[in-house]
């Protein structure tokens, strides 16, 4: 391989494109999410054809974060350590992290560093919008060699994995069947389209948080079958909204 297709094939097993892409897409966002080689694009086409992937990879504006996504590609390629202020919306002050990197992705139109902080033995999820600074240590980073992206998801509905798993069903009423079936929503799913035009979609998801979310979104439109915990706070959801705008 020539030097070029070296630092792709690293790229690729970096993660820098999220857990897969969409080969079609990249000729159209690779100059936006690999600042440094902007010269690749036909060896990024051939690198995902050989790798296999298949997962949406929508186009975003992140040209805000470009200097702080191109110092987190850096490190990776170097095997360095990160630090930086980072405000958490769990915190009422930004954090000061230093940070063994793990991977740069792209899910869901938001760039996601996955890093092990110095004093922690498990890596967790930043969203890079969120530093406020971050720069590049001299200090090599320690990255496992089997860490895997699927495996750190596992059934997350998008970033964020609850401890717990759930088989999702939802049924969504005939309007918004023929809209609904036209994306993979998640790597789990399935789908069952019913005599009157209605459709049934069926998940297994670890954790409830963001695919309530995603729920939400289909008010009037989807009825949740099971879990009973997820048809519950769709429906403590409503009752708040319901009252906020009551008043």
């Amino acid at each position: 391989m020539g030097r070029l297709e070296d630092e792709m094939t690293k790229a690729v097993e970096l993660g820098w494109f999220g857990i897969d892409a969409v080969k079609q897409r990249l000729l159209g966002v690779a100059p936006e999410i690999f600042p440094l080689h902007p010269t690749v694009i036909p060896v990024l086409v051939k690198l995902f054809s050989r790798f296999g992937q298949n997962e949406r990879l929508k186009l975003a504006d992140h040209s805000r974060h470009h200097d702080a996504i191109k110092t987190v590609q850096l490190a990776l390629v170097q095997g360095k350590q990160l630090t930086g202020s980072y405000e958490s919306p769990y915190e009422s002050s930004p954090v000061k992290l230093r940070l063994h990197p793990y991977r740069l992705c792209l899910i869901k139109n938001a760039w996601y560093v996955i890093a092990r902080p110095v004093d922690d033995a498990l890596p967790r999820t930043y969203r890079v919008a969120r530093f406020k600074s971050v720069r590049m240590l001299d200090d090599s980073a320690d990255v496992p060699q089997d860490f895997s992206l699927r495996d750190y998801f596992g059934n997350a509905w998008a970033v964020f994995r609850g401890a717990e798993s759930y088989d999702v069903e939802v049924l969504f009423t005939p309007d918004a069947a023929r809209v609904v079936v036209e994306t993979v929503w998640h790597h789990t799913q399935s789908a069952t389209t019913h005599k009157d035009g209605s459709v049934t979609l069926k998940f297994r998801v670890d954790g409830l948080e963001e695919i309530t979310n995603w729920a939400m979104s289909w008010t009037g439109r989807i009825k949740v079958v099971q879990p009973a915990a997820l048809r519950d706070r769709v429906v403590e959801r409503l009752k708040a909204a319901l009252a906020m705008n009551e008043e």
